[in-house]
């Protein structure tokens, strides 16, 4: 029951723009705005218009909880102590980790939606790794995809819709990684379950085996669950308890290894 309520806030605040606990606290919040409003005025003698600001008195200075957050900055160190020869990323935030990267080195960026940015140390390509148009077989030592796989293939993002896209887009990223080369990657884990066309969750295990089939062998692993981030010891272990869970955000570093 309490999915199904999430789900339906989710539908009715993100993609229909009706957040209902917003609107009550909009109405809270504007009785606070109006009394504010006349203390200010008493002592103020310049010109003063209404633009009413609703919702900061309810939240925290920052969100450090939020599974993005702790997923950028978390591979972001990753990649600044390995100090590759030449990093790219396949789809991954760009306010986010990309520009984390982008802080301390250059980086190329694929994406099947168009970037007009000009940004100085990132480098936009549009690329469908479904289907690439053109090979670039061992073309970067460091390579990450975090929050992405798993729209392979439904469409979301104006890619065709394809029940194993994930798979040839993994496979394709793979090809680009040279021997020795690291992968970080981030999925959904917990119950596999396709939750059309927003994403798929994965087995952790069947990520695993994927990327063990392309030679890659685990080297990390950590998860976001709850707003904490966890660095695994046991990876066997914590993949069986969370392929029973709802929902967590998986992160694996992987080594491909030398042929």
């Amino acid at each position: 029951m309490k999915n199904f309520v999430r789900k339906i806030y989710w539908l009715l605040s993100v993609q229909f723009g009706f957040d209902p606990r917003r609107m009550i606290r909009s109405f809270s919040g504007l009785f606070r705005y109006i009394r504010d409003w006349f203390h200010f005025h008493k002592n103020y003698q310049g010109q003063l218009e209404w633009l009413p600001c609703l919702h900061d008195w309810y939240e925290e200075g920052g969100s450090t909880k939020d599974e993005y957050f702790l997923q950028d900055l978390y591979v972001a160190r990753k990649v600044y102590l390995a100090n590759p020869v030449k990093h790219i990323d396949i789809g991954s935030r760009i306010d986010g980790f990309v520009a984390h990267v982008a802080s301390f080195r250059e980086i190329e960026v694929f994406d099947i939606r168009p970037v007009s940015a000009s940004i100085s140390g990132i480098l936009f390509k549009q690329a469908d790794l479904m289907n690439p148009c053109e090979s670039m077989d061992e073309y970067s030592d460091s390579l990450s995809c975090l929050h992405a796989l798993e729209h392979f293939g439904l469409g979301r993002y104006g890619d065709p819709i394809d029940v194993y896209g994930y798979r040839l887009g993994l496979a394709n990223m793979i090809k680009m990684l040279r021997s020795n080369g690291l992968f970080y990657l981030s999925v959904p884990i917990g119950i596999a379950r396709v939750e059309f066309n927003a994403h798929r969750v994965f087995d952790p295990r069947e990520i695993v085996q994927l990327a063990e089939q392309h030679h890659l062998i685990l080297e990390r692993f950590a998860w976001v669950q709850l707003g904490l981030l966890t660095e695994s010891i046991n990876p066997e272990k914590d993949f069986d308890a969370l392929a029973c869970s709802r929902y967590a955000l998986g992160i694996f570093i992987f080594r491909k290894q030398t042929k």
